[in-house]
């Protein structure tokens, strides 16, 4: 290094410190590490956990609490990943402040989130009742809203029905015609050298294709009963039809149905990796997917309620997340906006019978107030009127502003792009836990 009168800093690369460093001193006070360490420790009770650890005997585990605080601060910070969690416990002075140097491995981080996956999504009560004692819930306005998000499976993993239908006739004969030479070839062995010689066992590609055959059946008559419930239930529903003079059924009108009733559709699907999920239209095309819905909110975009289906559809959420918000906050919202996947005569009804003030659109996003194609029942004609007088005051607009952005931020901002559980009770947990932590997002922000 060339020469100079100037004076720096001193840099004592190899100098040993007399006296250990405080982890309060890792990250300046007031950080989110600081603070959601000590909203752990403080505030929420982790009794569901605790309680599982019964057994005196053997080597101490890590202290549940801090391994909580761990998972909570690692996906705020948009760190999934058991491996570069244990990685930023030995490399990042964030994660050290909230672990105080504790650095557990990864199986360590991943058996700990799998075993406790029920507790972690029930955190989000707690953590909701420190948004309304700290004033960030209001409840003069909530929006609702669904998210697509990718399954831990791929949708090429997928098979429709008609496919199954083929896979397996292909399947069963090839299999078949492999069991046949295979007798026939024993049956001459024996003739050559005797009943008791050795046969050869059966070839892994072989072994291979009696599993994937295995596999096809057991989606395919998943889906055939799935199709048999739907129709007893939609024959259930169905008003006792007219009767002929003799007493007999009278012949339905109409158009034959394309598909017998009872049966699967053709392109209905299974996927082999999550049979819980389903192929959705996303902003990405068709993808692998669940629908996670959230009621968000409007004063500080806090997530007041949850709730995950493998039902593309919206309709099914508005009600249950109403109510749900009800059951989490101790009061129902005073107005509700949602797009026109959650419009139906039977909602509208729904907020009526809850005196909620509904601004549901029954039409596209760019114009929520246009004819979707039929008038509907009378409280969809008058939603209809409610969004169009109010125009571009109207306050469904702030549907928009309120929960769209929450799902941007669990997306993009926190980088969460595909679930890490598969089946749809651990997935529903999962989506439980993104969203408490969202909420400690808003809490310690």
């Amino acid at each position: 290094m060339g020469m100079t009168t100037k004076s720096f800093r001193p840099w004592r690369v190899d100098e040993t410190w007399l006296l250990p460093p405080s982890v309060q001193d890792f990250v300046p006070a007031g950080h989110p590490a600081h603070l959601i360490r000590d909203i752990v420790r403080e505030e929420l009770d982790l009794g569901a956990i605790l309680s599982a650890y019964t057994e005196a005997r053997g080597f101490p585990p890590y202290d549940p609490a801090m391994m909580v605080a761990l998972l909570l601060y690692a996906y705020s910070q948009g760190v999934y990943s058991s491996r570069r969690i244990a990685r930023g416990c030995e490399e990042r002075l964030d994660f050290q402040a909230v672990t105080a140097l504790n650095q557990p491995d990864f199986r360590t981080i991943s058996e700990f989130r799998r075993r406790h996956l029920v507790a972690l999504g029930e955190l989000f009560v707690q953590v909701l009742a420190l948004c309304q004692r700290a004033g960030l819930v209001g409840l003069g306005h909530v929006a609702v809203d669904g998210t697509k998000l990718r399954a831990n499976a791929s949708k090429h993993k997928a098979m429709s029905y008609v496919r199954m239908v083929r896979a397996e006739a292909e399947l069963q004969a090839e299999v078949q015609a492999w069991l046949d030479r295979a007798a026939a070839a024993d049956a001459a062995e024996d003739a050559e050298h005797g009943a008791d010689g050795r046969g050869d066992e059966m070839p892994e590609w072989m072994a291979d294709k009696q599993r994937r055959l295995a596999r096809i059946r057991a989606a395919r008559a998943e889906l055939e009963a799935e199709a048999q419930a739907k129709a007893a239930a939609k024959a259930a529903a169905k008003t006792v039809p007219g009767t002929k003079a003799d007493g007999t059924p009278a012949k339905r009108r109409g158009r034959k149905p394309a598909q017998p009733p009872g049966t699967p559709e053709p392109t209905a699907q299974r996927n082999f990796t999550d049979p819980d999920s389903r192929i959705m239209l996303g902003r990405d095309g068709f993808v692998q997917a669940y629908n996670g819905q959230a009621a968000v909110d409007a004063d500080n975009q806090v997530i007041v309620a949850h709730r995950l289906t493998a039902n593309a559809s919206d309709q099914d959420g508005l009600l249950p997340l109403i109510d749900a918000t009800a059951a989490n906050t101790g009061c129902e919202p005073a107005e509700v906006s949602a797009d026109n996947g959650f419009c139906s005569e039977a909602n509208l009804t729904g907020l009526a019978e809850r005196k909620i003030r509904g601004y549901v659109a029954t039409g596209r996003a760019k114009h929520p107030a246009d004819n979707t194609g039929r008038s509907g029942g009378p409280l969809t004609t008058a939603m209809r009127r409610r969004i169009r007088q109010g125009g571009h005051r109207s306050r469904y607009r702030l549907r928009k502003h309120i929960v769209e952005p929450v799902f941007g931020q669990i997306k993009a901002a926190r980088n969460f792009r595909q679930l890490l559980f598969r089946g749809i009770d651990k997935v529903r947990h999962e989506w439980a836990l993104l969203c408490t932590v969202h909420n400690l997002v808003k809490l310690t922000s």
